[in-house]
């Protein structure tokens, strides 16, 4: 038995748990070590009475290793353990990270810069172009975003940083196997190709009450802020902040109309404490912050700013200067068509050598 096998073992234990698994593995110093364990050592462990240590003693007969190796293998997923250099450092850190991932994709070093967007499921139009947005302009900069390939912000959140050409990763509650919601089958083979979908659930884990808050608690503890777009009073995505606060997360909350239901948990988090935003290059001003040094974007910057522009980048900042020019403007000295125009400013507002200014209006920086 490998050790990775050895992980996937305990992982499939039911009633034991990421916290409990570390005590075992703190007592007995290795996941193989703990399964060659008999009850009598194994009741020794804080926590374990002679019904838990039995079930880890007898673990052979309890679980069956062989079949989730199969699925695994079918479903062409890849095991990561506490123990991988690639598993998240800030979430190794959590009270109760998962004993290991299972992972469609591909894991990154650059996944360690994490950022989360969460909200509701039953977004509003103004919620899914914010998350969207906020997305693509993060991911653009350099940051995975990651999400819970839920309905509504989730989904929204996922495809703005699809469309940017950065890294997402989706992580899901529940198995692999019986992937939620359906509807998003094709999105998580998507974000696959350009990120992850994870799960600590075994492969044919249905989604329940539970499994969603656990979820929960990987995509905070994974990020290094929560971004909280759209929720109602009552909502999955502020116990994902309020787990992130109490994980020492930075919460930011996109404000919205005081009589609109779907806007109250985030006016409610504003009103707690949470950093009010507006924009994605606020929350990369806030984590310049915090901290100076930064994810590197996918394209790479020399001394002068042309330098790092090409095609439509280049025709834009060209016909710009540093009096105000409207956009309408810049769309007929290019010949571009408007949809072009705002995609390719607001990829150069990320990467800051152009300013908008109010009416649509906007100079060089540099």
């Amino acid at each position: 038995m490998t050790r990775t096998e050895a992980y996937l073992a305990l992982n499939l234990l039911p009633k034991i748990g990421p916290v409990r698994v570390q005590r075992l593995l703190d007592f007995f110093g290795s996941p193989e070590q703990v399964l060659g364990a008999s009850a009598k050592e194994i009741v020794r462990v804080e926590g374990f009475g002679e019904e838990l240590a039995g079930a880890v003693a007898d673990w052979e007969n309890r679980i069956d290793l062989t079949r989730e190796l199969r699925r695994v293998n079918e479903e062409e997923l890849t095991l990561l353990t506490r123990e991988d250099p690639l598993y998240p450092r800030l979430l190794r850190q959590i009270h109760d990270p998962p004993v290991l991932l299972y992972v469609k994709g591909k894991i990154t070093e650059r996944d360690a810069n994490a950022l989360g967007i969460v909200g509701s499921r039953h977004a509003t139009q103004y919620g899914l172009a914010t998350a969207k947005k906020f997305s693509f302009q993060l991911a653009y900069a350099g940051y995975t975003v990651i999400s819970g390939l839920a309905r509504g912000i989730d989904t929204a959140a996922h495809e703005g940083a699809l469309a940017s050409k950065g890294r997402t990763i989706a992580v899901i509650g529940s198995g692999h196997g019986e992937l939620y919601p359906p509807e998003n089958k094709a999105l998580a083979e998507r974000i696959a190709s350009q990120g992850a979908v994870v799960s600590e659930f075994p492969v044919d884990r249905p989604p329940d009450k539970q499994t969603f808050p656990l979820r929960n608690r990987i995509v905070s503890g994974w990020s290094t802020g929560i971004i909280v777009v759209e929720a109602p009073t009552r909502s999955g995505s502020l116990i994902t902040a309020q787990q992130a606060a109490e994980q020492g997360r930075t919460v930011y909350a996109v404000p919205g109309n005081i009589d609109r239901p779907s806007s109250h948990g985030c006016n409610k988090l504003i009103q707690e404490g949470a950093k009010l935003i507006m924009d994605g290059s606020e929350v990369l001003d806030d984590l310049m912050t915090l901290f100076p040094t930064q994810p590197k974007a996918p394209v790479t910057s020399e001394s002068k700013p042309s330098a790092m522009l090409a095609g439509d980048e280049e025709k834009v900042y060209a016909v710009l200067g540093t009096t105000e020019t409207h956009i309408n403007d810049i769309a007929a000295s290019t010949g571009l068509a408007m949809p072009v125009v705002s995609a390719t400013l607001m990829k150069l507002e990320m990467k800051r050598v152009v300013r908008p200014l109010p009416g649509k209006f906007y100079v060089r920086m540099v």
